[in-house]
């Protein structure tokens, strides 16, 4: 306390009086542009002046009157707060895509990239913006690895993930003098999603994909948004999001801004944030409305194509009857279809008679052609969420055995609300409400799910495993039926290197701490068991993991002894809980 008062009356001491002049000098500093000056009224009258720290001054009648927000609007921000960043050294790169999979505020990000689209636009490349010769099966195109310094947090992740030691940490100033800025203005512009021979559930080709969530707020290293970020490379253009309120939904829709975005076909996550209780229901509620609209868009097809007096054209005809014979498709063909029937409509309208059955239903086709594809239905949160306040509801959605995806971002602890203890925090971890250490085992979230036989249920951790994550998040998604996946989410609240994150999460399934596992019920038709333990068996104590952390050492100072007993506990918890999932595992 005394400190406190010594430092408050040094304080005062130290304050020196600046005059402030009646009128601005003749030479000022000019006023950044922070918005384009074609930017939309919603940018121009809302987002610019808050960037300004004017809010206040923003009109009621000027805010929106149905909570409805642009998206894609981060990229205006340009924030520029990391005092080093990313550099790409191009002859170590072995094109490997592990740089851009990881990054949490998607600021490294990696591109294919056709000859003829330099060549078309040499009068525009940068100077300073360089590219290589794609390796293996893609040497006709040419490779470039992009960093955003405006973008970037400097958390470092990316160069730690590195095999090649590829990148290095240079200071945001020379960054911008090697004219990176300007690079990632140009590589911006080029064309996105050129996967050439890859496909994009690898980890090489979905970072060929344009992530559809882009310079969040999250802390540096974040463990949940690379997460989110891949599942928008992978469904992104047909996603629905109901985030449940925590750390997700800060990052996720702080206004006035969103990271969610856009491609260039103006395809994007559509995403709503719900409370902490509700979250599941809510994205239960997305589910079921967007049933029932493709169900009345299918019934519409119908009638439209066996009324005779709608006089349709061959190739909307066509294109209508290639919808009905492939309306669970999402494969690029069938979005290319529905493309082409939403351009074809309004010519259809036209030709067909004021008032009639066929008009009627030609205007219903068109309110709901946004269902043609079928939809991407997810419920996001953290475990305070899916452990804690919004289980039973959590429970209950799965249990209705309904077509709809759950991921849940995993840190073991309340991470927004201040780092309270849930009951996904796991035995011995210090947090608060449990000062003194968290007295029982974590909840076994994913165990008590299978319980039903007809969830897909999936553990995953980035780091440990980037292609079991793939695996698992393209099997839950493809499931005609419930999913979760729960991800293990390093946070700032466990005391870690944050510039580790990726390492920590392998470190934790190597140690046993996570499992990586696959309970996938549609196995249980081809006679197999349902369940894949993708986790070998441990390679080192689990204590030497529980070591690197100060949720877990800050025990041994304030209350040793319970710490050497949770130490004990813990290991032989870790055993056990291995050796039960390996006997379910094997079991015929």
């Amino acid at each position: 306390m005394d400190k406190n008062w010594k430092a408050v009356d040094a304080t005062d001491a130290a304050l020196k009086e600046i005059a402030v002049p009646s009128k601005l000098p003749g030479k000022a500093v000019a006023v950044k542009r922070l918005v384009p000056d074609n930017s939309d009224a919603f940018t121009r009258t809302i987002i610019a002046p808050i960037m300004r720290e004017q809010g206040d001054n923003i009109k009621v009648s000027e805010m929106p009157y149905d909570g409805c927000i642009p998206c894609g609007t981060t990229c205006l921000e340009k924030r520029g707060v990391a005092p080093f960043v990313p550099a790409w050294n191009a002859d170590k790169c072995i094109q490997c895509n592990q740089c851009a999979f990881v990054c949490p505020h998607a600021a490294v990000r990696a591109k294919l990239i056709e000859p003829k689209v330099l060549a078309d636009l040499s009068n525009k490349v940068p100077a300073t913006f360089k590219t290589v010769l794609a390796k293996g099966k893609d040497k006709d195109f040419q490779y470039k690895v992009q960093i955003y310094p405006e973008d970037c947090i400097g958390c470092a992740d990316c160069v730690n993930e590195c095999p090649s030691d590829a990148l290095t940490l240079v200071s945001i100033d020379e960054s911008r003098k090697q004219g990176e800025t300007q690079n990632a203005e140009f590589f911006n512009s080029l064309p996105s999603d050129v996967l050439g021979s890859n496909k994009e559930d690898t980890v090489k080709g979905s970072q060929f994909k344009q992530p559809l969530l882009e310079f969040s707020g999250a802390c540096g290293g974040c463990g949940e948004t690379p997460y989110i970020k891949l599942i928008t490379q992978l469904f992104g253009d047909r996603m629905i999001i109901a985030n449940a309120t925590g750390c997700s939904s800060i990052w996720g829709g702080t206004f006035p801004t969103v990271p969610y975005c856009k491609n260039k076909d103006g395809h994007g996550p559509a995403w709503a944030n719900s409370l902490f209780e509700d979250n599941a229901e809510y994205g239960l509620g997305m589910r079921l409305a967007v049933d029932s609209n493709r169900r009345l868009l299918k019934s519409a097809v119908t009638a439209l194509l066996a009324d005779g007096a709608a006089n349709l054209d061959g190739e909307l005809k066509s294109a209508l009857n290639f919808s009905l014979e492939n309306f669970e498709s999402v494969e690029e063909n069938a979005k290319q279809n529905a493309a082409r029937v939403k351009e074809l409509l309004p010519m259809a309208l036209k030709k067909v008679a004021s008032n009639s059955a066929a008009e009627k239903t030609l205007r219903k086709i068109v309110e709901l052609d946004n269902y043609f594809v079928p939809k991407s239905v997810w419920a996001l949160g953290g475990d305070g969420w899916a452990y804690d306040i919004g289980f039973g509801g959590l429970d209950h959605t799965l249990a209705t055995g309904r077509n709809i995806n759950i991921f849940v971002l995993d840190t073991e602890v309340y991470s927004n609300t201040g780092g309270q203890a849930s009951k996904s925090s796991p035995l011995g971890a210090v947090a608060k409400f449990a000062e003194a250490g968290k007295n029982t085992v974590k909840k076994d979230l994913g165990l008590m799910l299978m319980s039903y036989g007809y969830i897909y249920v999936a553990s995953v951790s980035m780091g440990a495993n980037k292609v079991q994550l793939l695996k698992a998040l393209k099997e839950a998604e493809a499931y005609n039926g419930p999913s979760i996946v729960i991800a293990y989410a390093p946070c700032i609240n466990h005391g870690i290197d944050m510039s580790r994150s990726q390492a920590r999460e392998k470190l934790a399934v190597e140690s046993g701490y996570w499992l990586l596992y696959r309970y996938n019920p549609a196995l249980k038709a081809e006679g197999k068991n349902p369940l894949v333990l993708d986790s070998k068996e441990p390679k080192f104590p689990v204590n030497d993991f529980l070591k690197d952390e100060t949720r877990y050492t800050s025990l041994e100072r304030s209350f040793p002894e319970r710490s050497a007993s949770f130490r004990q506990r813990f290991d032989g918890y870790v055993k056990d809980r291995y050796l039960f999932y390996k006997r379910l595992a094997s079991e015929q």
